[in-house]
């Protein structure tokens, strides 16, 4: 069995990454990639919305399933983009240790 930590996001990742150009009539991720990004954004927007009702609703294992769901979907997002987990971490590492307001201040403003 393989090891349960933030690994898994890591493995998952190239799981959905393999499926991309899989048969869609015996993958759900392959089915997914097919129906393109705005599909794949609106069910990471589906699953977001049910993790926060969960969270209303202070139901723990509800909040922690939907998470899965939501994670499983954002990374779906990045395999569509091209966008690797090594990206994504280095810009949480970079940010490490910088108080979330003057991280936030330092973005370009619209």
């Amino acid at each position: 069995m393989s090891e349960i930590d933030a690994t898994v996001l890591d493995r998952l990742y190239a799981t959905v990454a393999a499926r991309k150009g899989a048969d869609p009539d015996t993958s759900y991720t392959a089915k997914l990639f097919g129906k393109g990004r705005g599909k794949i954004a609106q069910k990471l927007g589906e699953e977001s919305v049910e993790t926060v009702i969960e969270a209303m609703k202070d139901d723990r294992e509800g909040i922690a399933s939907e998470s899965a769901d939501l994670l499983y979907h954002l990374l779906v997002l990045w395999a569509d983009a091209g966008l690797k987990p090594d990206e994504v971490w280095a810009k949480l590492a970079a940010r490490e240790g910088t108080s979330g307001l003057t991280e936030k201040a330092s973005r370009k403003q619209d």
